[in-house]
């Protein structure tokens, strides 16, 4: 049995960035993912200023596909909006490798399937123990399953569906667009261009306000697209996947004894733009400060809004959420 202080289940950026800080406070770490990176992960592949800057990114020597936009596009209902707003683009298959590799953890490529607890310690499937466990796989983390579903149900109104794909193609229009409730979707749309000719489309929206309206999102990803290849992505192929996760909602419990919740499996992402990178990076080195340096471990403020806080945030906010698990 492999023993260390700390095993994190999950590789992603809440899962790198709590290694990346407890090895440099001297911890012995243990990565613990299901998939070997670099590894397809299905996402608009945006992050914020605030991401650059809590990872502490060198812009100019990142080794990958990095891309920045002054603006965005904001269609809302028909009106379109011009709005100043430094953001990136980067491809997470790269962006998700290369943080785990800065963070010098040992990586195990493992599927976790039962965890207990015994004598002050955590036992992974017989083959790993550690003091600490920290819980960054996604939606579905065993840890989150085992450990916490009791104490932090998740809100059926906060689940959103996507659906996505990643393509290389030569794309014109060198900023990213954003749609809000276009033809009744109860969601977003989005066109996110990437460095040396990668673009990523998706559509995602509230699960139960679709199931609701009788229209699931295949219906509204085949609307979404005709309109793609009529304006700005003409003879674009997809073939898109989908995904499921969960806005921020109420987090009752992020830490039980020495287990702690992190990212998507806690369900961090903002309620205005549904961005998780963010919440997931915060939250991931706020699990490794709390182990550091026995401090609180505290959720209320990893999440903020994509967009600042301000109007359009709380606006948005309310369109997508209505309230839900507030």
């Amino acid at each position: 049995m492999r023993s260390c202080d700390v095993l994190i289940v999950g590789g992603g950026p809440a899962g790198s960035s709590a290694a990346w800080q407890l090895r440099r406070g001297g911890a012995d770490v243990v990565v613990v993912d299901q998939e070997a990176f670099p590894r397809l992960k299905l996402c608009a592949g945006w992050i914020t200023p605030e991401v650059v800057r809590d990872l502490q990114m060198d812009v100019a020597s990142y080794p990958h596909r990095f891309m920045t936009f002054e603006r965005l596009h904001v269609h809302l209902k028909g009106v379109h909006l011009r709005v100043p707003s430094v953001q990136h683009s980067i491809r997470r298959f790269e962006f998700d490798a290369w943080l785990l590799e800065r963070s010098q953890a040992p990586v195990v490529k493992h599927a976790v399937r039962s965890i207990r607890r015994e004598r002050g310690a955590y036992v992974v499937d017989d083959a790993f123990q550690c003091r600490y466990l920290i819980g960054a796989g996604g939606t579905r983390c065993p840890v989150y399953r085992t450990l916490f579903r009791a104490t932090n149900p998740r809100a059926s109104g906060l689940q959103t569906v996507t659906l996505e794909h990643e393509i290389p193609y030569d794309w014109q229009d060198p900023d990213c667009h954003l749609w809000f409730f276009e033809k009744k979707l109860p969601g977003y749309a989005w066109y996110v261009p990437k460095a040396n000719g990668w673009l990523n489309v998706g559509i995602g929206g509230m699960a139960d306000r679709m199931k609701k309206s009788g229209h699931d999102i295949k219906y509204h990803w085949s609307r979404f697209t005709r309109e793609l290849d009529s304006k700005l992505a003409p003879s674009a192929q997809y073939e898109p996947s989908g995904y499921s996760y969960y806005l921020r909602g109420r987090v009752e419990v992020a830490r039980i004894e020495d287990a702690f919740l992190t990212g998507d499996a806690a369900g961090l992402a903002t309620r205005d733009m549904a961005e998780g990178i963010g919440p997931a990076v915060r939250s991931g080195m706020r699990a490794a400060q709390a182990i550091l340096h026995d401090k609180p471990y505290e959720l209320d403020d990893v999440t903020g809004s994509s967009l600042g806080g301000g109007f359009a945030s709380r606006l948005l906010d309310w369109a997508m959420t209505r309230g839900a698990g507030a």
